[in-house]
């Protein structure tokens, strides 16, 4: 295929719709809500993790060959089966999945139908999805192609009618550090993991379309970035200011959902209510399809087979409806352990292997990552209670308070793998 002029707008768009997750609409107004005054400062630590590391992570699989399986060799075999394995287990049936049917529950059901059952619905839902991912079906990509449009038009609309006719004016925040919870809740969007797992799918369109040469690649991805970072921090930023003027209206203690459907019927009323609930329940509906054949067709292929695509599928998807019946709070409350335990070892990842290149020493890699993993392997002991006596001495690391218990370990970590002798270059291709 030739190049054109709007390739760059194509890719950005395409990034957008990769990052824009329906799922994730429900943390920006319940951070600007609780950020109140500060709602700007919880908003740019959340466009570090939700938006920008996610752009950072499709370079960097990028420069390690479009494969999380090769960025992790960087360290070693081990530990990219290691990355492979968490990280698709969190957005599948551990964490992401479950958590999008709860989503389109919570949004698309009991707002008109208060006495839901969620079991029922959680066994249509997952009943659905199942079918859909052992027969694939042309139709749910043409109704995901109408979707994002359809809900970026509706979130247009309330986030303009909020900037024009605000709900009210944001009041004192409850939060000690709104940068750093903004951070941290930036790590509920998965989009870092999901952006070094996809990352070869932007590497290979751009080879489709003409761009063989690697510099063009990278300024081609670089260029796309910006489009998706602006349209992403539009729609983000919108729905954080929206939280932040509810917060003379809506308790402190309000759940994540029903803040956004309670924005959605204040700015649009019950058009904006049960708009919303509709494309919202579908677009979850598309990811739940998409994340449930990305979790099948990952453990046949690292299994050479012996896992059967439709026994991983059948698996995920009985899995997954057991887990959203336990309600999108109690997930999030699941997850952010496994996040906040997650999350460091990959932005390290990420960053050392934007700064290393193509010539990566393996030393610094094992030691920055090492040091990381020992910090975020207490921070999730600690945060389940377990063998709290010896794992609270997170609390005592330089910017623990933060939440970046893990930043000055990896920095040392990597200084002192940078003063050992390189003997084995790590193989990239």
């Amino acid at each position: 295929m030739k190049k054109k002029k709007n390739d760059a707008f194509i890719l950005g768009a395409a990034l957008f719709s990769m990052f824009f997750g329906a799922g994730n609409l429900i943390f920006p107004p319940f951070l600007g809500l609780l950020a109140g005054q500060k709602w700007n400062w919880s908003m740019f630590g959340f466009f570090i993790t939700g938006i920008g590391l996610p752009l950072l992570g499709i370079i960097a699989s990028a420069k390690a060959g479009g494969d999380v399986d090769k960025l992790g060799r960087r360290v070693s075999p081990l530990f990219s089966k290691f990355l492979g394995i968490t990280v698709v287990l969190a957005i599948g049936p551990l964490l992401a999945i479950p958590r999008t049917g709860a989503t389109a529950f919570e949004i698309g059901v009991l707002p008109i139908m208060p006495n839901g059952n969620s079991t029922i619905f959680s066994i249509l839902y997952f009943g659905i999805t199942l079918l859909l991912v052992i027969k694939p079906n042309e139709v749910i990509d043409k109704i995901g192609k109408i979707l994002t449009p359809a809900l970026l038009i509706l979130l247009g609309l309330i986030i303009i009618k909020g900037l024009f006719d605000p709900m009210g004016v944001p009041v004192a925040e409850s939060f000690a550090r709104p940068f750093s919870e903004g951070f941290i809740s930036g790590y509920q969007t998965m989009d870092a993991l999901a952006s070094i797992l996809f990352g070869g799918i932007i590497t290979t369109s751009l080879i489709q379309n003409g761009y063989d040469d690697e510099k063009e690649q990278m300024n081609m991805t670089r260029k796309a970035g910006l489009v998706a970072v602006i349209g992403l921090t539009i729609v983000y930023g919108g729905l954080g200011y929206l939280g932040a003027t509810g917060g003379s209206l809506f308790s402190k203690d309000i759940e994540k959902v029903d803040l956004i459907v309670n924005i959605a019927n204040n700015s649009l009323e019950s058009f904006g209510k049960i708009g919303l609930g509709i494309v919202v329940s579908l677009a979850c509906l598309t990811t739940t399809i998409g994340l449930t054949a990305t979790v099948g067709q990952y453990f046949n292929k690292i299994s050479n087979g012996k896992l059967k695509y439709e026994a991983i599928v059948i698996a995920t998807t009985i899995f997954s409806a057991i887990m959203s019946i336990r309600g999108v709070e109690s997930i999030i409350a699941f997850s952010e352990p496994i996040l906040v335990f997650m999350y460091p070892v990959v932005i390290v990842m990420i960053l050392l292997t934007i700064i290393l290149g193509d010539k990566p020493n393996k030393n610094i890699y094992r030691h920055a990552i090492y040091a990381t993993l020992i910090v975020s392997t207490l921070e999730l002991l600690y945060r389940f209670k377990i063998w709290t006596y010896f794992t609270h001495v997170v609390e005592y690391l330089p910017l623990a308070s933060w939440g970046l218990s893990w930043l000055v370990p990896a920095i040392l970590g990597a200084v002192l793998g940078m003063l050992m002798p390189n003997k084995s270059d790590i193989q990239i291709n």
